[in-house]
């Protein structure tokens, strides 16, 4: 390992793996004492290989709000049982879902997906586990990842279980409710929210939005992800478990952990006397579990373990 540690600013910090383009750079410069606790992350890991667990965090770079982070406004989320229960709940879902659906699928990778694809593709990671609905990961050229929640460019029919594009629903909705798009733009617009939501500033146009089908049999479309109070398949779970089994240690990027689905990996990996590391601005209901915690931007610190961690890959 180097002794002089390079500036997080420099062009080519993060020598990106072949295929994925020209150099990635981190946002801004680490300190010291981030310095020094990434080195013992770094030294912690040493040579292990690892499961990797990621949450709204690492996608804030992107512009994409998260739920609570430092900058995230108080909200408080639809619940499955609601979504389903309640056809004016739906409504307005959908409303603010064709309003704001749109900003992910524009949204674009950042530095840390960039970094956990040169962590891939060094063979350091046993798996990605995220708890995103925004497929960056992905995008940015990762392959080995359960979208334990879901992913956001996909719709289910909870009758026939066909599934959609996001892209084509939207077709249908435009169809739908002709004009609406530019009705909410006039009256000021939609900021994004977390999970393709949208802040419509017009409530009024809500109540006349209209609902689509599923083109197949008529039943009731969902986005095909987890909604709070919904289980997560078992599958996906099973997977995770896998990769989190696989490595030798779990490292946590961006999550609050505040819901158990992704709580239980941190809980798992502890119990079986595995090194625990968080990296998240902010408490996380597993910092009692976690060998380091370390409260730096995701991205940075990504981009420094990739360096560390894959010296192949730095300049």
């Amino acid at each position: 390992m180097d002794n002089v540690r390079p500036g997080i600013g420099q062009t080519g910090f993060v020598q990106q793996s072949p295929g994925l383009g020209a150099a990635t750079n981190a946002a801004s410069v680490l300190n010291d004492t981030e310095l020094d606790t990434l080195d013992g992350v770094a030294a912690l890991l040493g040579e292990k290989k690892f499961a990797l667990l990621t949450g709204a965090g690492i996608s804030t770079d992107s512009g994409i709000p998260d739920y609570r982070g430092p900058q995230a406004v108080p909200r408080t989320p639809l619940t499955y049982q609601e979504f389903m229960g309640d056809v004016r709940l739906r409504q307005r879902y959908w409303a603010r879902n064709h309003a704001g659906w749109s900003h992910l699928s524009t949204a674009k990778p950042n530095t840390g997906h960039f970094a956990t694809v040169a962590l891939e593709r060094s063979g350091i990671l046993t798996g990605i586990v995220t708890q995103n609905v925004d497929r960056l990961h992905e995008e940015a050229g990762a392959e080995n990842v359960v979208d334990l929640h879901g992913r956001f460019d996909q719709v289910l029919c909870m009758d026939c279980g066909n599934h959609y594009s996001r892209a084509f629903l939207a077709t249908i909705l435009n169809e739908l409710n002709p004009g609406f798009l530019d009705a909410i733009s006039a009256a000021g617009g939609a900021p994004q929210a977390p999970d393709a939501d949208a802040d419509v500033v017009a409530e009024s146009l809500i109540s006349t939005f209209n609902v689509a089908k599923c083109p197949l049999c008529g039943g009731l479309l969902k986005p095909d992800f987890v909604f709070f109070g919904e289980n997560v398949p078992k599958d996906r779970v099973l997977r995770s478990f896998a990769m989190v089994d696989a490595g030798a240690a779990l490292l946590v990027a961006g999550s609050s952990l505040t819901v158990l689905s992704g709580l239980r990996f941190v809980k798992k990996a502890a119990k079986d006397g595995k090194p625990v590391i968080i990296i998240n601005k902010g408490q996380t209901r597993g910092d009692s579990l976690a060998t380091i915690k370390a409260e730096i931007g995701v991205g940075e610190a990504m981009s420094y373990l990739t360096h560390v961690l894959t010296p192949r890959l730095a300049q």
